[in-house]
């Protein structure tokens, strides 16, 4: 056995004992080993799904002030090509028999990952700005005759952060209502190819759709020197620059705004509203700590379900974290999930999945992991300029 000597000619005790070590033993041969999944699965056994109790929601990531409706307008759809238990896709390989206790750990591991990686963000400038692609699929027609149309656009959003700046949102960009697929078409000429249609928007409402191409709106989204809101607040930038940064206080915080607010739930339903807001705190102009402990706080959380390999609706790969119970929609059941990139700390999607569809929209063709809302960020980062508003957007 070679050993390596310091100057004065002893022995490097830490060198000899590596080499000593059986390779059996070798970190490198663990890493990624059932026997690596299996010990840190009963470290984190905690962490568990339980339960999927009814929660509200109704919250939008990144929810603006004086502009609420134009994003709450904006809706979406995708196809997930993994199911919300953490099984890989179809054609993909897998890398092992292993169990649900391990995915679970795998997935919350890559969650606190992202969070190490959210720290590592660069920390301030003049406008936050984040850039969202988005779409909502409804179903319009008569019984016997149902078709689906889907709605898309991108927004951008810029918020001033230093006096005398202004905070605006375009959204509608590219904005395009049209049936959803080859077949939709089909259905949608039979019945005469409206160029307006009705869809249900519950509680024996309705909301109608134009179909084809839009223009751009623009709002003002701050209210004096409030620029989010944050859980029943609305805050200023000197008020999230302040949030503590480390993850028992910040729970603690989010656990005092959950009290605050009349709306909110308990069990279940607490847990949702803790996740929304958490998840709104990733998307702000806050200190990179504060991000990294938002998503510890969302890996903790009880009743939320962790997911290591999903597949945000633009196709990028990221770990999932469901929101626990489902909501009754005219569409049928669904549930929300976020998609978090692990390598970058950033919340790509914030996604509503379809998971039992009504009987209208079977027959209009969707099914179960159809997801009828989507706002994917492709865009989130300081900018020291304004955004530029078209010429053609409303105001």
């Amino acid at each position: 056995m070679k050993t390596s000597n310091d100057p004065s000619g002893r022995p490097d005790a830490l060198r000899s004992l590596a080499a000593a070590r059986p390779d059996a033993l070798d970190p490198a041969r663990l890493a990624g080993s059932p026997r690596q999944r299996e010990d840190l699965a009963r470290i984190l056994s905690e962490v568990t799904d339980r339960g999927s109790a009814r929660s509200p929601r109704g919250r939008r990531v990144l929810k603006p002030l004086g502009a609420v409706a134009a994003l709450t307008a904006v809706a979406a759809t995708a196809v997930v090509v993994t199911s919300l238990d953490g099984e890989s896709p179809a054609g993909r390989p897998e890398a092992g028999p292993h169990s649900s206790a391990t995915t679970v750990t795998d997935a919350r591991l890559v969650l606190l990952s992202a969070a190490t990686k959210a720290e590592a963000a660069p920390s301030e400038g003049t406008y936050w700005q984040t850039e969202t692609r988005s779409e909502s699929v409804d179903v319009a027609g008569k019984d016997g005759h149902l078709f689906a149309v889907r709605d898309t656009s991108s927004s951008r959003w810029s918020v001033g952060v230093r006096k005398g700046t202004d905070s605006l949102l375009v959204s509608g960009l590219n904005s395009t209502v049209a049936p959803r697929t080859a077949a939709d078409e089909a259905r949608w000429r039979d019945a005469g190819s409206p160029t307006t249609v009705e869809v249900a928007a519950g509680k024996g409402a309705h909301r109608a759709y134009r179909l084809g191409t839009g223009h751009p709106t623009v709002d003002r989204t701050a209210v004096g020197d409030k620029i989010y809101a944050l859980g029943p607040r609305n805050v200023t930038y000197r008020e999230l620059r302040q949030l503590p940064t480390g993850t028992a206080a910040l729970r603690r915080l989010l656990e005092r705004l959950h009290i605050q607010d009349d709306t909110a739930g308990q069990g279940a339903e607490r847990s949702a509203w803790l996740l929304r807001v958490a998840a709104d705190l990733v998307t702000m102009p806050v200190e990179p700590g504060v991000r990294a402990a938002a998503y510890r706080v969302m890996a903790d959380l009880p009743g939320v379900r962790l997911s290591d390999d999903v597949s945000d609706p633009l196709g990028r790969e990221g770990v999932g974290v469901t929101f626990p119970g489902t909501d009754r929609t005219p569409l049928g059941s669904v549930r929300e999930r976020l998609v978090v990139d692990p390598s970058t700390g950033a919340l790509l999607a914030d996604e509503t999945l379809l998971t039992e569809p009504s009987a209208r929209a079977r027959e209009a063709g969707l099914k179960a992991g159809t997801a009828v809302n989507y706002f994917a960020t492709t865009k989130a980062t300081w900018s020291e300029e304004q955004i530029t508003v078209p010429e053609n957007a409303r105001r």
